[in-house]
């Protein structure tokens, strides 16, 4: 299981390190000079904090890869911007969910 979890990779120029972050665990993260040592140093950090969480009878956060996903979300917006964005779809003849899909994209 701990290969589902999404793990995130990034620079940190106050440490001067590489960090590796799980998204699904916010509060862990390690650092290291080599993104390579990052990212392992946080799959074991991970894998020892499940081993913990199974332990003690606690629940795992369930990995975003494993969640189901609808495709659908209500994003509630000022009339306004609504009315903007509706002329903008008409007048390239997309609908209004193809083209907040395609800037969300971007």
């Amino acid at each position: 299981m701990i290969d589902h979890y999404t793990y995130r990779l990034t620079w940190s120029p106050e440490d001067k390190e590489h960090i590796a972050l799980c998204v699904e665990f916010p509060s862990l993260s390690w650092l290291s000079e080599s993104p390579h040592e990052a990212l392992a140093g946080i799959r074991e950090l991970v894998s020892e904090v499940l081993s913990d969480m199974e332990a003690s009878g606690e629940e795992p956060p369930e990995p975003l890869a494993d969640r189901a996903y609808s495709g659908r979300f209500l994003v509630r917006i000022p009339p306004d911007m609504h009315r903007e964005l509706s002329i903008k779809a008409a007048e390239q003849g997309v609908s209004l969910n193809r083209l907040v899909s395609s800037r969300l994209a971007r």
